[in-house]
């Protein structure tokens, strides 16, 4: 099968505060072939909420997914409307998230304990989509102390029955009390064998694997077992591990050379952006830079370079003003160490 017939070969997930509409179009701009995901939206947003707020993008970040949370499935059919309506090309259900915000909602990762309901909100959304769009669920392997692989066998079983033939299966058990949702995806055990299992029990099915991948490599030890891979934070913190994906796991092209110059020409693409979103939106450029503080990391005066970006002073200036202060500092330090890295305040003064 060609590459470019498996649309989640390689997909960046959805993380709440992050994966809003700029981070997802800066990504676009490494990766034209990555599938991209919404935060978390949930059905009473939609029901209740500004649409424009929680369902606007931009055409440029096709091919994404919305990613839904709730656990009644009419609230769930209507929003699976309003998700065809606004163009999106996939719907995906959260039944991972352990957050105790979530839990209060009665959706996330508690749902696993009831696959009946989300086989029931997964056939509503599918009977008023048709094949319109795919609808897909995220899930853990278990939730709590509860850790036999028959638990996360039977709830793909039961919910496939309403309709769903791709699973994104974060490869950690969901512990529902006593953690937080940062300390949920660090310390319950990565155990990817039982997703590979599950391929090899559900061959019909597009399983997708996520949790802990952090390297090109480990990627492609992964889709030798499963249909795709998502990355999370890895993608967010460290933007350049896309910069080789559509060459290397699409077909697509020759992979850029990551250097400066690559570096430079991307953040001239954002700083266009950002000036059209001023002007249609009114944005504020630090809501949208927040997302490109990674794309020089590990190189020298990266530091600098974020400490810029992120001075509240700053705010009011225009973005290609920032740039330009930014990438002084930076290239100071590059050249005798930011000798004036002490003093942030005098290095504002002495760029202005």
């Amino acid at each position: 099968m060609s590459t470019r017939s498996q649309p989640w070969r390689l997909s960046v997930a959805p993380m709440m505060d992050w994966t809003d509409r700029h981070c997802r179009y800066f990504h676009r701009l490494i990766s034209r072939h990555t599938r991209l995901y919404t935060e978390m939206v949930t059905t009473g947003a939609l029901m209740h909420g500004d649409l424009l707020r929680h369902l606007d993008f931009d055409a440029a970040e096709q091919p994404l997914a919305l990613q839904l949370g709730g656990s009644e499935p009419d609230d769930l059919a209507r929003s699976a409307r309003l998700a065809r309506q606004w163009g999106y090309q996939e719907i995906n259900l959260n039944c991972g998230c352990p957050s105790e915000r979530v839990q209060r909602g009665a959706f996330g990762a508690c749902l696993m304990a009831e696959p009946a309901l989300v086989r029931d909100s997964v056939k509503a959304m599918r009977d008023v989509l048709g094949s319109d769009l795919t609808v897909t669920v995220k899930h853990r392997i278990g939730i709590d102390r509860v850790e036999r692989y028959e638990f996360v066998r039977d709830f793909v079983g039961t919910v496939a029955e309403g309709g769903c033939d791709v699973f994104i299966v974060h490869a950690r058990n969901a512990w529902l009390q006593g953690l937080s949702p940062k300390e949920n995806r660090e310390l319950p055990p990565l155990r990817h064998e039982l997703v590979h299992t599950l391929k090899q029990e559900f061959p019909q099915l597009t399983v997708v694997v996520n949790g802990g991948i952090t390297t090109g490599a480990q990627i492609t030890e992964q889709l030798a077992r499963v249909d795709g891979v998502m990355v999370g934070r890895e993608a967010y913190h460290h933007p350049c591990l896309m910069a080789d994906w559509d060459a290397r796991f699409w077909g697509d092209g020759i992979a850029p050379e990551v250097d400066d110059d690559w570096r430079m020409d991307l953040e001239q693409r954002m700083l266009a952006y950002i000036e059209r979103m001023h002007a249609l939106q009114g944005t504020p450029w630090s809501h949208i830079t927040r997302h490109l503080l990674g794309l020089w990391n590990g190189q020298p005066g990266a530091r600098r370079w974020r400490q810029v970006w992120s001075n509240h002073r700053l705010k009011l200036m225009p973005a290609r003003e920032v740039a330009r202060l930014a990438h002084a500092a930076r290239l100071a330090h590059a050249a005798d160490g930011d000798p004036m890295a002490r003093d942030p305040i005098t290095v504002e003064a002495a760029l202005s």
